[in-house]
Formats: C-alpha cells, sequence, structure tokens
C-alpha cells in the first residue's frame, strides 16, 4: 500500500514539481549566504577607522577557504553522506538548515565584535581573531550548506528518477544561482549603506526561510512514504559494505575528479572575481558584484534549459565537456594583459554557459553509476573530496595575489585547473563507451 502511494504521489506533476520548488527554496538560501562576503573583500580589508575591519588578502583567503575546513580536515562531509542514508531525507535536512543558522551567528559574532589587536595562529597562519572566530562560523556554516546539498540532490533523484530528472536538477541549481547571483549583488550596496553587518543579518533571515520551507518538504515527503516504514526500509537496506562497491566505481572516480577541478575554477574565482573587476578593469566598487553576478545570473535560465536537452536527447558527457573546455578559455582570457570592461563582461558571459552547461549534465550522470541506497555517501565523497579543492585554492590565489596584483598568476592557476577538469571528462567518455553506463543516453523514459 505504501508503495503503490509513493508511486502515484511520485507520477503526479504537481506534487514532484511543489517539492522541487520547496528544497530548493531551501537550497538557494544557503547559497546567499555562502556567497554574501564575497563582495566585501575590499570592505574586509578596510582599516577598522573606515568601517572595515583591517584584513589582509590572505586573511581574506583563509575566510574563504574555512567553509570547507571542517567537511575536510574531520570528515564531516563524509559523515554527513552515511548520516543521510541511514537516518533519511527529513532528519539529514533539518540537521542541515540548523548548522548554516548557527554557523551564520558565528560569523556575525566575528565580524561585529571588537576584539582588540588579538591574534591567533591556525594551520600556520597568524589571523586577527575577527578572522578566525569568522572563519570557525563560516566552517560550521560549510557543514551544513554541503550536507544540504547532498540531501536535495537525493531528494531530486527520490522523487525525479524516470521523469525529468536532469530538468529538475537544472532548475534546482539555478534557483541556487540565483542566491549566488543576488549575494554577489545586493551585498556590498547594502553594506556601504547600513553597516558591514547587515548583508549577514539578512543572511539570517533568509535561513530562516530555508528552514521554514524544508519543514513544509518534510510534510509532504511524509505524505510519499504514508509511514516511516517506506524511508526506514530504505536506510536498512544501505550497508557499510556498499561503500567498497562505489570506490571500486571507475565512473565514480572519474566524476570525482571532475568536480574537483571544475568546481575549484569556479567557486573561488567567485569569490575573488568581485575584486578583480576592480582593481584590473576600473568597475566601480558598488556596481563590481554585478559584473560578477553575470555567472550565476546566467545559469538561472541555461542549465535548465540544458537539463532539457540531456532529458530528452542525451549526449551528457558531451555538454560536460564543452563546458569545461569553455571554462579554460575564460580564464586563460582574464590572465592576458587585456583591461577593458567590455572584455571583461563578454568572458563572464561565456563563463555563465560554461557554468550552465556542465553541471546540467554531470549531477544527473550520478545515479546513472550509484544506486539509490547509496547515493547519499557517493554524492558526500564526491563533495568531499571537492572540497579539498575548495579549501586549497584560496590560499594559493590569495597569496598570489599579494605577490602578482596584476591576477596573471591566479587566472593561470584557475585556468589550467579548468583544463584539468577538461581532460578528465574526456576520459569520462572513454569509459563509458567501456561499462555501458548511459551516461550519454536521455533521461525521460518513454
Amino acid at each position: 500500500m505504501a508503495e503503490a502511494i509513493r508511486q502515484r504521489l511520485n507520477d503526479t506533476p504537481f506534487a514532484r514539481w511543489t517539492v522541487l520548488f520547496i528544497v530548493a527554496t531551501a537550497m538557494m538560501m544557503g547559497y546567499f549566504v555562502n556567497d554574501v562576503m564575497s563582495p566585501l573583500e575590499t570592505l574586509l580589508e578596510a582599516p577598522r577607522s573606515q568601517g572595515g575591519l583591517g584584513w589582509t588578502p590572505s586573511d581574506y583567503g583563509f575566510f574563504s577557504g574555512a567553509g570547507s575546513f571542517i567537511n575536510v580536515f574531520l570528515l564531516m562531509l563524509f559523515f554527513s553522506g552515511l548520516i543521510l542514508d541511514k537516518m533519511g531525507i527529513r532528519f539529514t535536512g533539518l540537521l542541515a538548515c540548523s548548522l548554516m543558522v548557527i554557523g551564520t551567528l558565528l560569523k556575525l559574532y566575528g565580524v561585529t565584535t571588537d576584539f582588540g589587536s588579538a591574534e591567533m595562529t591556525v594551520f600556520g597562519f597568524q589571523l586577527p581573531m575577527s578572522v578566525t572566530v569568522a572563519s570557525l562560523g563560516f566552517s560550521v556554516f560549510g557543514v551544513g550548506y554541503e550536507m544540504t546539498g547532498i540531501t536535495v540532490s537525493k531528494a531530486m533523484v527520490r522523487w525525479f528518477t524516470g521523469h525529468e530528472l536532469a530538468l529538475a536538477m537544472g532548475i534546482q541549481l539555478a534557483m541556487a544561482r540565483l542566491g549566488t547571483a543576488a549575494a554577489l549583488s545586493i551585498s556590498a550596496p547594502i553594506a556601504r549603506h547600513f553597516t558591514l553587518s547587515m548583508p549577514l543579518l539578512v543572511s539570517l533571515a533568509f535561513l530562516m526561510i530555508g528552514l521554514l520551507a524544508f519543514l513544509v518538504f518534510c510534510v509532504m515527503d511524509r505524505k510519499l512514504d504514508s509511514s516511516t516504514h517506506s524511508e526506514t526500509a530504505n536506510s536498512e537496506e544501505f550497508r557499510f559494505s556498499d561503500i567498497g562497491m562505489t570506490l571500486r566505481n571507475p565512473g565514480f572516480w572519474l566524476i570525482t575528479l571532475f568536480c574537483v577541478l571544475f568546481y575549484s575554477a569556479v567557486s573561488p574565482f567567485l569569490k575573488f572575481s568581485t575584486k578583480l573587476m576592480v582593481m584590473k578593469y576600473g568597475v566601480d566598487p558598488d556596481i563590481a558584484g554585478f559584473f560578477s553576478s553575470i555567472a550565476p545570473f546566467g545559469t538561472i535560465l541555461m542549465t535548465p534549459l540544458f537539463g532539457l536537452v540531456y532529458d530528452r536527447y542525451g549526449k551528457g558527457v558531451t555538454l560536460v565537456i564543452t563546458g569545461a573546455l569553455m571554462l579554460t578559455a575564460v580564464h586563460f582570457g582574464f590572465s592576458l594583459p587585456m583591461h577593458s570592461s567590455t572584455i571583461a563582461i563578454a568572458l563572464m558571459v561565456i563563463l555563465s554557459v560554461g557554468y550552465s552547461l556542465a553541471p546540467a549534465a554531470l549531477w544527473p550522470c550520478v545515479p546513472k553509476i550509484i544506486p539509490l541506497k547509496c547515493l547519499g555517501t557517493a554524492y558526500s565523497m564526491i563533495f568531499f573530496i571537492q572540497n579539498f579543492g575548495r579549501a586549497i585554492i584560496p590560499m594559493f590565489v590569495g597569496r598570489a595575489n599579494e605577490t602578482d596584483p596584476s591576477y596573471t598568476t591566479s587566472m593561470l592557476i584557475f585556468g589550467f585547473t579548468a583544463l584539468g577538469a577538461a581532460l578528465i571528462a574526456i576520459a569520462m567518455l572513454l569509459v563509458d563507451r567501456q561499462k555501458g553506463y548511459g551516461l550519454q543516453l536521455p533521461n525521460i523514459k518513454k
């Protein structure tokens, strides 16, 4: 009976698209908060007498990478996947949203409290106490942020398998990018017209909206089960031995390596892009965030479109390869000694296309090689390894910008990282032909 109800709800378009909107809203709020500090680098590095915190570029680079510290060094992202597969989507999602709220409260405390000249040495970095506390908050937030990501991904697979999975994931990604774009666009103007802490207060309000949205999802997901038996059964099906099966899958490793390189060339870049627009292209600081937001804004329409293409026509790995090559060209373009703001806009537009192509096809590929019962663990391992790049790259880039303020070195770092992703994607195409994963086949079953 429970399975019949589940199947009926799963096949009802209104129900599954309502679920998509609800969980995507929670994810969107998390993405907003993740990037809300990115346009504030110039303000954070300003002296306290001018309303800043007196951070250095290395301080900001450390803070930018801190969102991955607990996930990577304490293995929390890996454990998040185990929690998801054992405890279920509802429990894990509520835990994740709560951690994002707690982490943001710590960040707010770090940037609003006067610690005087107090400093602390962390991982070899001599940091002001404001950086230390804000980084701790960002680390706690990062646990909830990544946990939310894998939870939403598994929810999409559960509700949309056999239907418009890539389109649903594309729309979810588009709404997440809307959160990023909004943060890049409005954070600096809010801080300049109010206080440096005001964007974080806005972030707290948005996270509470996301938490409430996920509570609504929990009600609908319980109806999907009709009782607790369905989700409990799915949890009991997972065995720790399934981890070994996942680790022996070559497709899993290729997708993982691609994610490490591709997202290391995108997410950290966006955190530095606002200052890049100011320092290299002479863009006014009040509108520089809008230049940076071109990429996430562009993905809002294009990611669902490319997802629909994959659903109907296939060619998933081809889309991934194309996106990685476009990203490579963009970063090498930014490394050239050209200082026209028109060129900067053009490169950001191209980046937005590549940033749409690859994720739209990549994430729906994962359920084709990993069974649902251990999908949460698989996603968590992918995100866990991916976080190494997101933690390390900002530190290298922050120091590179201190020694080379022209941004040539940092853009070359991003460019070769993206090129590595393109080569991995080509290998993925070859392995798919050997193993028959069906990554090039359409998602909609006819």
